[in-house]
Parts: structure tokens; sequence; C-alpha cells
């Protein structure tokens, strides 16, 4: 094993500084390739690989709510938000694409990740509250997904129990040991070096997710064809005094506007996406063209998802609608679909933590650089795939992160409610604020005039929004906290 020192190789494996073509760079079998105009490695993202990525990071758990979201809300409200929403969020994605080169967005200078935008563009306190919000909803996500995840996996386990002993069997499986697989697979996937490794599980994750949308899609179209299909649905969704108490109705439409906002947040990994791209075509321009058809794509299958469940289900739609056994049957495409869930998170996780990994990496090799244990990299040859860099600081603290998720997830399983939190706290600051005052900032619009009006004027709507989706989500997790039991098997 060859022993490679230098915090410049640590550079190198994280992306986190700028690297040209040195004596130290040839050392570690990098002199043959091509650099871009800021000393990097050529990137070599193109329109699908980004596309794949949004894809993978928006179409997840998200949309196995949305059945319950629209019942909630109605088939008015409830399409119209969905709508609404992906409108608001392809509309500020494309500000932000302008802001990956500071000032000009074609030939300024690139800005790395999202709190380097920030920090350009804007300055101040607002870095801090921009990796605040940033870096507490990677980790919302990571906890999220990894609760999702062993719903599907124990979700298999009781299709198969179902199908064997009937329906009317309970059928208890405890998540917590898929949990814990799900974390083993993540702390092996977590030593993907950085974000510009993950094109291939982006692709499989977001193939993934069209399978089992379609195979959501097509169940629940199969069961409103069904002869004997009677269930209820109405315009303004669960009613008052039939379903739900008045207040229940006005706590569960405050939830499903935050889980809405969480199905279509992908700004917090926008501008690391968009530093994967080739600079062939100015990059902002790919960026735009990959938010359009990922936010297109999702759109679609959200709005699908949501009207043909809400169809099968009625205003009893369970809040999984791949999960809540509202369907038993063909019970393998149950199990194939869950698997695809599995598959797909699998890579989301990836997607959301990246970002983060290379933050503190990046931080803790400028902090102590002559840290051997942070700065050195350890080449080993892995059988099958080659020459591979290890980094011990990376190996524990990236393992050490997964499993504080998953302890965590253990913890508050909680499913609804928590996605809602996540997408409420999040989706303001990180998809309507900071967007629109860096473009504000960038593009110098004036003060008071017609554009900077409307662009404050969609701000303060959001933020309302945004407030009343944190108090429902809020109300709905203390309600499960007083309910829950730990040992509670699912």
């Amino acid at each position: 094993m060859n022993i490679v020192s230098s915090s410049r190789q640590q550079e190198l494996q994280e992306g986190g500084f700028n690297m040209g073509k040195n004596p130290e760079n040839m050392e570690m079998g990098v002199q043959d390739m091509d650099f871009d105009d800021d000393g990097r490695i050529k990137r070599t993202g193109t329109l699908i690989t980004a596309s794949s990525h949004i894809i993978t990071a928006v179409i997840g758990s998200g949309v196995l709510s949305l059945p319950w979201v629209i019942a909630q809300l109605g088939w008015v409200a409830g399409p119209a938000a969905l709508m609404v929403f992906s409108f608001i969020t392809w509309f500020t994605s494309t500000l932000l694409a302008d802001c990956y080169r500071s000032p000009d967005p074609v030939s300024g200078k690139r800005n790395y990740t999202y709190r380097d935008a920030v920090r350009t563009s804007l300055g101040g306190l607002k870095v801090q509250l921009c990796g605040l919000a940033q870096y507490g909803n990677f980790i919302g996500a990571s906890i999220g997904y990894t609760i999702t995840a062993s719903i599907s996996m124990a979700a298999v386990i009781r299709s198969n129990c179902f199908h064997k002993n009937g329906h009317h069997v309970k059928c208890h499986v405890s998540n917590n040991p898929f949990m814990i697989i799900f974390a083993c697979i993540q702390i092996v996937l977590s030593q993907i070096p950085n974000f510009h490794k993950l094109s291939w599980l982006s692709i499989l994750a977001a193939l993934m997710s069209f399978s089992y949308s379609l195979i959501g899609i097509g169940l629940s179209a199969a069961k409103v064809a069904e002869r004997n299909h009677d269930v209820r649905t109405s315009l303004t969704g669960v009613q008052v005094g039939v379903d739900v108490t008045a207040t229940e109705k006005v706590w569960r439409t405050f939830q499903a506007i935050g889980d809405i906002a969480f199905a279509f947040t992908f700004s917090p990994v926008l501008i690391e996406i968009q530093d994967t791209l080739k600079s062939s075509i100015p990059e902002n321009q790919v960026m735009k063209k990959a938010s359009f058809i990922g936010v297109l794509t999702t759109a679609l299958f959200y709005v699908l998802c949501g009207c043909v469940g809400y169809a099968a289900f009625g205003n009893k739609a369970p809040g999984n609608f791949l999960t809540g056994f509202g369907l038993y049957e063909p019970f393998w495409l149950i199990d194939f679909a869950n698997v695809c869930i599995v598959i797909h998170l699998i890579g989301a996780y990836q997607v959301f933590c990246q970002p983060l990994f290379a933050f503190v990496e990046k931080w803790c090799s400028k902090r102590w650089r002559d840290n051997g244990f942070i700065t050195k990299e350890h080449a080993v040859t892995i059988p099958l795939y080659g020459a591979y860099s290890i980094n011990f600081f990376r190996l524990v603290w990236r393992t050490v992160y997964v499993i504080l998720t998953a302890v965590i997830a253990m913890t508050f399983p909680f499913f609804n409610d928590f996605l809602g939190l996540i997408g409420a706290v999040s989706y303001w600051p990180l998809s309507v604020y900071f967007p629109i005052e860096m473009y504000i900032s960038q593009s110098r619009i004036p003060r008071f005039s017609f554009t900077w009006i409307w662009l404050k004027i969609l701000c303060w709507v959001c933020l309302v929004v945004s407030i009343i989706a944190e108090v429902g989500s809020v109300q709905g997790l203390a309600k499960d906290v007083k309910t829950y039991k730990p040992f509670k098997t699912l």
C-alpha cells in the first residue's frame, strides 16, 4: 500500500480546491488528463447526467404520500398545488443556474457549491444561514430516506405474509433490522469520493423511480377499473364531520402542503450538480434545460400518482400508497416496486450526502493541514476495480455519519409528518429566498422596479405558505410522539 502525502491529494479526491498541473498531480497518475479553465480535471457531465441527478433528487419518497396529499386537499386544490409548486421550483431553479458563475453567468468565476454562490452574491450572515438550511436539509433527507427505505423493505416481507396467510393477518414486521441493512449499504457507497463519481448511481436510481411510479399508477388504475370499486372522493378532499373533525382538516391541510414542498425540493444540490457539467456549452444553459426536463417529468408523475391514487383509495388513502396496503395483489409486483424504491433511495441518499461530506472534509483539511490522518491518501488495489485511494478520516467520519442518521431514524420512525417538516423548513430559504436574492443582486435589479416588486411578493407569499406547512408538520410530529410506542412493529 502506497502513501500519497500532502493535502493536495485530499483536494483532488474531494473536489474542494483548485487543482493544477503540478508534480503532485502527476505523482497521482493524472498527468495525461485534460483540465478545465479553473485547473480541475475536466468535467464530463451532460444534459442526461444532470437530468438524472435532478430526477433522483426529486422523485423520491415524497411521491409515495401524494394520494394522501390529494385526499386532504381534494380534486381542485390538490393538483393545483402540485402545479404551482412545480412552476415555482422550475422558475427559481433557472435563477439559481445563473448564479453558478459570477458576476457573469457564462464567463464569470465558478461557484463550486451553493454556499459559495451565496457568499459571492450576498455574503455576510446569509452564508451561515444558507449553510444551516442546506446541511440541515441534507441531514433530514438522510434520516427520511432511511425511514422510507426500511418501510419498503419491510413491506416486501409483509406483502408475502399477506399473500400466504390472508389479508386479515396483521403480519407485523420491525423496521429496525432493515434500517441497519440500509445503513450498511450506505457505509460502503459513502466511500465514493465525490459527486462527480455518482452519475452511474443517479441514472440507475432515476430508472428505478420511473419503475415504481409507473407500477403504482398502473396498480391504482387497475383498482379504479374494478367492477365493485366504491370509494368516496370530493372536490375538497376529506370531509369535516364524516372523515375528520374541523381541526384535523386544518392540520392535515397544512401537513399536505409541507409534503408537496418536500416532493419538489432539489435546489440544495443544484449548484453541486451544475459543477459536474462540461463547459463546452455554457453550464447555465444546460442546467436550465435539465431543470425543465426534471421538473416537468416530476410534475407529470406526481399528478398521475396523486390523482390516480386518490381515485383508487378515496378519502381513506394511506400515507404511503405502496406500503400502506390498500393494494395487496399481485404481491410479486408490489414486491418489485418496493425493491425499486429501495434502490432509488440508496442513490438519492448519496446525492444529498455527498455535498455535506465534501464540505466537512474540505473544512477539516483546511483547519488541520498537517494532520496526516485527515490529509494522507492510501492507494490500494481492489480486485475487479483497480486502484482506489483511501483516506482514513473520510472512512471514519462518513461511517459515523451514516450510523448516526440510522440511529435517529430508528428513534423517530415517522413518515408523512417528517417529510412535511423537512419540506417546510428547507423549501423557502433554499428554493425561493436565496435564488431570488442572488438573482436580484447579480442582475442589479433596481429597488422598487416592477421586477423587484413581483419577485419580492413571490418570496413573501412562499414564506407564508412555508410557515403554515411548518406549523402543520410540528403538530403532526407532536401527535405521533404522544402515540408512539418504541417497540411497536410496522
